[in-house]
């Protein structure tokens, strides 16, 4: 029985997600633990994502925080399951991403591994965008293998939807190579918008943004970034999509109510991902959602009503539990490493070729 850990962080930044998976031949979720980020980490953390004084010391000070956050989370899991960290093979740490600028060759994510390693007693893998893109990738997204290795059972077209920060498409068709990429925001501007306005940290059920109605002209000007319309291969993140980024579209329109510009908001995920599906893969038979979009029942009805000749659901329906599909993937990339496991795909980000990801810190 080969036992992997995954620990994963997103661009939401609420939390830190910790799945322990079985690898033996199946992927199969044994057992989960969910930290969340206190608010001085948060707050740390996406101060992080953009330039500003004393950026190495704080992001090393920082990482040792989110590291130790880790670490304690592990031991409890271990602890439930009444497991030694001998047990366990491997932790894929994906570590938190501060920035991910691929186009200047770059993508940084702090999560001091070594340090891990020491807290844990237990090898860990980690740093695993780092190679794809030194072979010319964007080094994201990196679920699409993740996603094929555990829903390409059917004879049809499937699609995978992630919507976490950013949203994310795996398209999973018999016959060619799995294919990916991001489509925009995911939940980034929701909450942050909903942070700002009502002081929540993010729209239940997408509530707030049903209370409201879209705004056509703020819509088109937000539709407007470049981003939308480049051809993927493509990755981003809050280097482009963020409240600044909003509120300088905000400040070149008339006065807008809060919640019409949730709505709209929610109107700009749901409208980019269908829009990005159906030029990528026309006759989607299948729409599994995963990630904590997965939860918005707004986003749910109108992702389903974009798409009405296709079956959408969480993963949920395929026995999966859509809050750990990450913390998973990145437990199956430190599996996958440890085995010389290519576990890119130049389909999805656009490198040279096949690689193996990850970087080894031996127990």
């Amino acid at each position: 029985m080969a036992l992997y850990i995954g620990v994963m962080s997103g661009t939401s930044l609420d939390g830190l997600d910790i799945a322990l998976i079985e690898q033996a031949p199946a992927i199969k979720l044994i057992a989960t633990h969910y930290i969340p980020m206190p608010e001085s980490l948060r707050a740390e953390l996406l101060g992080l994502c953009a330039s500003g004084p004393d950026e190495i010391a704080r992001s090393a000070i920082a990482q040792q925080k989110w590291v130790t956050l880790a670490a304690h989370g592990i031991h409890t899991l271990l602890a439930e399951q009444h497991l030694n960290p001998d047990d366990i093979r491997a932790i894929g740490s994906h570590g938190q991403t501060i920035r991910h600028e691929p186009a200047r060759g770059f993508t940084v994510q702090i999560g001091n591994p070594a340090l891990l390693t020491e807290l844990t007693g237990i090898t860990v893998v980690s740093d695993f965008r780092s190679r794809d893109v030194a072979a010319g990738g964007q080094g994201a997204p990196l679920v699409p293998a993740f996603h094929e290795a555990l829903f390409d059972e059917q004879a049809g077209n499937r699609a995978v939807l992630n919507v976490g920060g950013f949203s994310n498409l795996s398209l999973i068709e018999p016959g060619k190579p799995v294919a990916g990429f991001d489509c925009g925001p995911g939940n980034v501007l929701l909450d942050a918008w909903i942070q700002q306005e009502r002081g929540d940290n993010y729209d239940r059920d997408g509530l707030w943004a049903a209370s409201g109605k879209v705004e056509p002209t703020l819509l088109k000007a937000l539709l407007s970034d470049p981003f939308f319309v480049t051809k993927g291969p493509k990755s981003t993140g809050r280097e482009v999509f963020n409240l600044p980024w909003l509120l300088q579209h905000l400040a070149q329109l008339p006065a807008f109510t809060a919640e019409n510009v949730q709505a709209t908001l929610l109107e700009l995920t749901a409208l980019t991902v269908i829009e990005s599906l159906q030029n990528a893969q026309a006759d989607t038979q299948e729409l599994l959602i995963c990630g904590g979009g997965a939860h918005n029942t707004t986003l749910m009805k109108r992702l389903a009503d974009l798409l009405p000749n296709a079956k959408v659901s969480s993963t949920a329906t395929h026995g999966v539990d859509p809050d750990w599909v990450e913390a998973m993937a990145f437990a199956w990339l430190a599996h996958c490493c440890l085995e010389g496991i290519a576990a890119n795909r130049p389909s999805v980000t656009g490198a040279r070729g096949l690689r193996v990801l990850g970087a080894i810190y031996p127990a």
